[in-house]
């Protein structure tokens, strides 16, 4: 994998480890209260979401290889753009069913050989 597509995977790892640091311990009543909370959640998956969108440019490859790469990439998208609509509900369940296998799978990711 090329060193380019390896940043973006940092970048995404990044933002999910500090979404699980900053959720652990959490309930979903927790984050639906603490305007900082959510506020620092969204914008990790905001990052994860672009670092994402240029991954499936820069590697299309190795973007497939992420399970549900374009959800998470329209998950950004409502995220900033519809800021207005975003339920706190549907953000803490994406935190605790998906994240976790989002963050094993760019890790996996991560573990491969860099080529330039």
């Amino acid at each position: 994998m090329r060193l380019e597509a390896k940043k973006h995977l940092e970048d995404i790892r990044q933002a999910a480890e500090l979404i699980l640091q900053f959720t652990a311990g959490k309930t979903q009543q927790h984050y639906s209260t603490d305007a900082m909370l959510r506020s620092g959640v969204e914008r990790q998956f905001e990052i994860i979401g672009e670092a994402l969108n240029r991954l499936s440019k820069d590697n299309s490859a190795a973007a497939s290889r992420i399970g549900e790469y374009r959800r998470i990439i329209a998950f950004r998208n409502v995220l900033i753009h519809g800021y207005d609509i975003v339920d706190d509900f549907v953000v803490w369940e994406v935190v605790q069913d998906d994240l976790p296998k989002l963050h094993t799978e760019v890790q996996a990711l991560l573990c491969e050989p860099t080529v330039d």
